[in-house]
């Protein structure tokens, strides 16, 4: 079957696959390594397949549509947003139309609302291939019958229909992904060496993150980590595909979770001289072995992407970050920033019963640290998840339309809005931390001094630039767009005044 598997445009510099959907910040770009996954399983399986990069390429819509109607799929395969989905269906509406080919959705949006995706985009969609879709995707090619593909869901005669769920999938049987269709100097990031590409260890997570969207809706809350010899043979495997590379990003949620799994890929990253090759970075967790470290550090990973979240005791606890406190963090850095490693920094606003005095006290942690870079954001609110489903039931969503979980910018929009602190708080919240932290001297000099390769200027410059653009833009929204936030906040408060005379909200309710 000729499938065509379509990353499609919305706009300059939107992240479509990133944990938020939105023109980031750090007008960074995300690597779709799970399409490219199915898009080898499916290569693997005898089908005739292509990739259109049409996000991170900054294609238009036009041609976005034009260079999938060329390939003249049979199926088409789309990754959908939030943000994006009227465009999303807009697009394979025009495409369907010119080559009346079949239409599947997947991704994280469309898993959570299957039901409404399907009605917003009735003669469109053919089919919804939620969770993991790897092999759902290759039956559905295969021709299997709908009935009978497990984790299939699909329109007839009128109706959803939902097959049983597909059990999760061995990783250990999966394909590398097909990172032949796509050019890593696509994916700019100012904090990783250029150009990069990406390395899922494993799927799922052994945590339950109330905002976080992978382990409710696509993976599950078991870490299925790949064998050490797959992990490196997939580096291997990326450096003779794409030579130029200089860093791997290992992308999966939690890879040091599993301490045997850490020490039996770094040592075979050493045993290989893999370290003397190329850097590797990875996600994680405050609450990480820290003896660990070390040896992480020899088998050549250079950055720590870590999720502090938030500067109290108190907001971990709510947003159920299991297992990790201030304390644990401030150890973690420290021993981290001793041995060497860059340590990049998330922290987040807006945890049910956030105040001014506790989102003072993330910027002030934030600042306290021996932290490289950092990012702050609101707390991301997503369908299908535990906080979206509190915050919706208890009127905290500013957002009333898939379409406001954006600004006119396409940036993120602070979604959340408390009495004791609303969105607007948030925003100015995020703005103050950005400012103090890396406009300090004493930021700005190590930031100098760590400067030790034309590659190091070229990230730190674009960094720079993403930055300045950031405020730039703000500033630019702030004279021109007050009408819109206005017009949002004022249907808000008017629904929620409306809603809580009805029935009796609490003012906040915590998660449990």
């Amino acid at each position: 079957m000729k499938v065509t598997i379509l990353n499609p445009s919305f706009g300059n510099d939107f992240v479509r696959v990133a944990r938020w959907a939105a023109k980031s910040r750090g007008r960074v770009q995300r690597h779709p390594e799970y399409l490219l996954t199915a898009a080898q399983v499916l290569i693997d399986a005898g089908h005739d397949t292509h990739f259109i990069e049409a996000a991170a390429r900054n294609f238009t819509k036009e041609e976005s549509i034009q260079t999938t109607v060329n390939l003249k799929p049979e199926l088409l395969v789309m990754h959908v947003t939030t943000p994006s989905i009227y465009s999303d269906i807009e697009q394979a509406r025009t495409i369907k139309d010119k080559t009346n080919c079949k239409v599947a959705f997947v991704g994280q949006h469309a898993t959570a609302e299957v039901d409404n995706t399907f009605e917003i985009g009735r003669g469109v969609i053919d089919y919804i291939l939620p969770r993991e879709y790897d092999y759902t995707l290759r039956d559905l090619a295969n021709g299997v019958a709908n009935d009978k593909n497990l984790g299939l869901c699909w329109f007839a005669d009128g109706k959803v229909k939902k097959n049983m769920p597909r059990p999760d999938i061995d990783v250990n049987l999966l394909p590398f992904p097909a990172w032949q269709l796509i050019e890593p100097e696509w994916y700019p990031d100012g904090g990783k060496k250029f150009p990069f590409l990406t390395l899922i260890t494993g799927r799922g997570c052994n945590n339950a993150c109330t905002f976080c969207r992978d382990p409710q809706l696509m993976y599950g809350y078991k870490l299925r980590s790949r064998r050490a010899d797959l992990v490196v043979a997939e580096m291997e495997h990326d450096l003779k595909l794409h030579p130029q590379i200089r860093e791997i990003m290992f992308e999966t949620d939690t890879f040091a979770a599993d301490r045997q799994h850490v020490m039996d890929v770094c040592k075979l990253i050493i045993e290989k001289g893999l370290n003397k090759r190329v850097s590797w970075s990875c996600n994680m967790r405050v609450n990480t072995d820290l003896s660990l470290l070390p040896l992480m550090r020899q088998a050549g990973c250079r950055m720590l992407m870590t999720g502090f979240e938030f500067g109290t005791d108190e907001n971990l606890r709510v947003i159920r970050k299991g297992g990790v406190s201030i304390d644990m963090a401030r150890a973690y850095s420290k021993e981290a920033h001793r041995l060497g490693f860059t340590i990049h920094g998330c922290f987040m606003f807006g945890a049910p019963g956030e105040t001014r005095e506790s989102a003072r006290k993330t910027i002030d942690f934030a600042k306290s640290m021996p932290l490289d870079t950092i990012q702050f954001t609101g707390i991301a609110c997503y369908p299908g998840t535990s906080l979206y489903r509190w915050a919706k039931e208890n009127n905290y969503i500013l957002a009333q339309n898939w379409k406001d979980w954006l600004t006119q910018a396409g940036e993120q929009r602070t979604l959340l809005s408390y009495p004791q602190f609303s969105h607007k708080d948030i925003d100015e919240h995020i703005d103050i931390g950005l400012k103090e932290f890396y406009l300090r001297p004493k930021q700005i000099w190590n930031m100098l001094i760590s400067i030790n390769s034309l590659g190091d200027l070229l990230r730190k410059l674009h960094g720079f630039k993403a930055f300045v653009h950031y405020f730039a833009q703000k500033m630019l929204r702030s004279l021109q767009g007050k009408k819109t936030d206005k017009k949002l906040t004022v249907r808000f408060l008017n629904r929620t005044v409306r809603q809580r005379s009805q029935k009796n909200i609490p003012v906040l309710t915590p998660v449990h």
